[in-house]
């Protein structure tokens, strides 16, 4: 796992910035405190940073080999393909030659085999470019689900490309502006494939190559969501499931360097972490697993209506039947509200998306983590591959004509939008611009052959939460780890398994009546009672009112700064009312709100953009 940046400027010899690429590189030094390299020859420069995981002295970057013809192809590769044993196997069988046990090599060489087809071949999660000397050419690709994150510039002679917009934004090529869309797509709760909040700034999106020589830029789909028909029944379903869970655990165990689960006390992560601790049981090793709680919480946990149940008990469960090394990382107030954790936090994501403590706490419990393990398994991606949310099952939000997310998220969560400037707010029209969105989401979906209206229906909410709620998951869970240089693969996005799901009818993923039924009877054997009986509980939440108190004091402190540009966004007197509210009945709203408006002040202070909001 690494970051990686990149300049290709066709109209000069970038030899002469190699002071803008070190700068470029050094961004991404927190994605890779391992190692780092450049390689700058005439119109192209490539940089990396590295998180050494497989082959730990010979998996240096930025990596070439030559064509037939002596010319150079070199490439900066982040991610891990777990497939690459096989891929070797084919290569050496087809005469190439290795000189490392790398992953990155056999993607390189991959290359020179099969040129931007490579892309199909890989398993895994991967965002790499290429120059070619020869075609004088660029190749960008990113895995097709987008678990790790790409961004590419465009300039008027070639190309910016970075990890993270951070790289890119080193280079002074790249201006600080944030538009409408931009701030669109920071109150709007969609991810709008594409987009990356900055002007002129885009994403390489899942699925992806993108290609850049000198007469321009083109776009190439490798993988989408395709529509098939299921033909397996219940029993082999689960088995189906089973057997690729059993298969992709394995693969995402292969590591060089000391690994962990994250444990929620979940379905998804308890079986996740059940499977690892069987196989790693079966050579001989213990699997360690990690979960995040609040101090206090446990004892004093309230129900509400999106948490019945506290996270830890469930947790210890699974830890004593499966034999986990176990460790509780246990976070308090003053850690969750600490402004120098807000701004790693806002650094890390290059955008302030305002999930405060839940930011905070995933962050702080990776950076512990960090201290013990450097690669980590997640249970990502199980509510959106095999229908967890409760919106799968709310029949408003079914029959909504927006993504199903957002019909209760208010009630939840509160309105982002409410905190906002009133002029800002009608020149934003939120409403219209995820109208929009969702219009140009469905249109996207396809509808088998003889499907009935209700399976169609169940289709288009799945396909929508694969394709856009996921990805906001994805990078955040990217940011956060890769900020403290901790890889966390995550084994539900396997693509494979992704294919196979979402195909299976909506009869068949909730045939018992509850959430992910697929997922929890594939893995019944290796779960306790009490994990299969839970129901589905979100990422935790500090319930300690010493929290929001804290947020009013920091609010407290920007009101006083009354020049401040975040009154350029959020309405000043909501803000001073959420301020002076009684801590202890503070509602959700008022709370998210207060957090959106300090990562808001901090991005400002941090990045200093351009805002063009008329």
């Amino acid at each position: 796992m690494c970051g990686i940046t990149g300049w290709i400027s066709f109209d000069r010899d970038l030899r002469s910035e190699q002071e803008t690429v070190d700068a470029m590189t050094e961004t991404m030094s927190c994605r890779g405190p391992d190692d780092r390299g450049t390689w700058v020859q005439g119109p192209a420069a490539l940089g990396h940073r590295r998180l050494a995981i497989i082959d730990l002295p010979g998996g240096r970057q930025p990596m070439a080999a030559e064509k037939a013809d002596g010319s150079p192809v070199a490439v900066v590769y982040s991610g891990e393909t777990y497939n690459f044993g096989e891929l070797r196997e084919e290569l050496a069988a087809r005469g190439h030659r290795f000189t490392t046990d790398s992953d990155t090599e056999v993607v390189l060489r991959g290359y020179l085999e099969w040129g931007e087809a490579v892309a199909e071949r890989l398993n895994g999660m991967y965002a790499f470019a290429v120059w070619d000397e020869q075609r004088q050419r660029l190749v960008m690709i990113r895995d097709r689900m987008g678990i790790k994150p790409f961004y590419y510039y465009e300039t008027p002679d070639g190309v910016l490309f970075g990890s993270e917009p951070k790289a890119i934004l080193a280079n002074p090529l790249a201006r600080r502006t944030v538009g409408l869309d931009g701030m669109r797509e920071l109150f709007a709760l969609v991810k709008t494939p594409g987009h990356a909040v900055w002007e002129g700034m885009y994403e390489v999106e899942p699925g992806t190559v993108v290609t850049v020589d000198r007469g321009g830029l083109r776009r190439h789909v490798y993988w989408s969501l395709q529509t098939r028909a299921h033909q397996d029944d219940r029993d082999t379903s689960v088995a189906h499931v089973r057997t690729l869970l059993d298969d992709i655990v394995r693969r995402q165990l292969v590591s060089d360097v000391p690994r962990c689960t994250l444990l929620s006390g979940g379905l998804d992560s308890s079986a996740m972490t059940a499977l690892a601790a069987r196989q790693l049981g079966e050579e001989g090793e213990t699997v360690r697993s990690f979960a995040v709680d609040f101090v206090g919480q446990t004892e004093h946990f309230v129900a509400d209506d999106l948490r019945a149940t506290p996270d830890t008990p469930y947790v210890h469960d699974v830890a004593r039947l499966s034999g986990t090394e176990h460790q509780d990382i246990v976070l308090d107030s003053d850690a969750l509200a600490d402004p120098e954790v807000r701004a790693k936090v806002i650094r890390a994501r290059d955008i302030p998306m305002g999930l405060g403590d839940m930011d905070a706490s995933l962050y702080l419990l990776f950076k512990a983590i960090r201290e013990q393990s450097t690669v980590a398994l997640s249970g990502e991606s199980a509510d959106e591959v095999f229908g967890g949310y409760k919106q799968f099952f709310d029949e408003e939000a079914r029959r909504a004509d927006t993504f199903p997310w957002l019909v209760r998220w208010a009630e939840h969560f509160g309105d982002d939008s409410s905190i906002l400037d009133p002029g800002l707010a009608d020149a934003l029209a939120l409403d219209s611009y995820v109208r929009d969105g969702y219009r140009a989401a469905i249109k996207d979906v396809q509808r088998l052959e003889g499907e009935s209206d209700f399976e169609f229906r169940m289709r288009k909410v799945c396909y929508l939460h694969l394709t856009r709620f996921v990805r906001i998951l994805l990078d955040r869970k990217d940011r956060a780890s890769m900020a403290v240089g901790l890889e966390v693969r995550v084994p539900f996005c396997d693509h494979r398994l992704v294919e196979y799901v979402y195909n299976t009818p909506w009869a068949l993923k909730s045939f018992d009546g509850r959430e992910k039924s697929l997922l929890r009877e594939a893995t019944a054997d290796v779960l306790p009672k009490s994990v299969y009986d839970r129901v589905k509980s979100p990422y935790p939440s500090t319930q300690d009112p010493k929290y929001a108190v804290a947020l009013q004091q920091h609010a407290k402190d920007l009101l006083a700064r009354s020049s401040h540009q975040i009154f350029d966004i959020v309405d000043r007197n909501w803000l001073k009312q959420a301020a002076d509210h009684d801590a202890p009945q503070i509602t959700q709203a008022s709370r998210r709100g207060l957090e959106k408006t300090l990562d808001l002040a901090l991005w400002l202070d941090m990045y200093r953009p351009r805002l063009t909001l008329s």
